[in-house]
């Protein structure tokens, strides 16, 4: 099973991904990881990204998934997927896929990406994303103002899973 943790830049995906995959005893990965030099470069000038400079990207991902759904390959990936139409791409196999949708309000996220220290997408980016974000009627919905632990143990009880032994 791959588990796709989805939302703007800010809302947790990594550190929310990053738990649940300890928890799980399965491997995260991060799409921030898959972009390219051009991609990062733009969005630490606070430019948003076309859907043009997001297909190589979305490519790249959907491979992954598609190797690890192959290979047998638990993994928790970590990627804003804000459009429909990226969700899609990245759908490989539904039945073995689960999308959870992480969202807080705006003065949060906000707040947690002006005290984000080290990250290449700029705090500016925050209202394109919003602007661009559609609804995943395909996702479980989590609200993160909680606590990590707290918002990990929602997805495993929603999704029906147990932590690894």
């Amino acid at each position: 099973m791959i588990i796709i943790l989805m939302g703007v830049s800010g809302v947790g995906k990594t550190a929310v991904g990053t738990r649940l995959a300890e928890v799980l005893g399965w491997r995260f990965r991060d799409a921030d990881d898959f972009h390219s030099a051009e991609n990062i470069a733009k969005m630490a000038a606070g430019l948003p990204l076309t859907d043009e400079d997001r297909w190589p990207w979305l490519e790249r991902l959907r491979e992954l998934i598609r190797s690890a759904l192959e290979s047998g390959e638990e993994l928790v990936l970590a990627c804003s997927a804000l459009r429909r139409v990226y969700r899609e791409r990245l759908t490989v196999d539904p039945a073995r896929e689960r999308w959870v949708s992480l969202w807080a309000p705006r003065e949060v996220i906000a707040e947690r990406l002006a005290k984000r220290r080290g990250h290449y997408m700029s705090p500016m980016l925050l209202d394109s994303q919003l602007a661009i974000l559609e609804a995943a009627d395909e996702a479980l919905k989590v609200e993160v103002s909680a606590n990590v632990d707290t918002i990990v143990a929602r997805i495993l009880e929603e999704l029906g899973l147990q932590p690894s032994s």
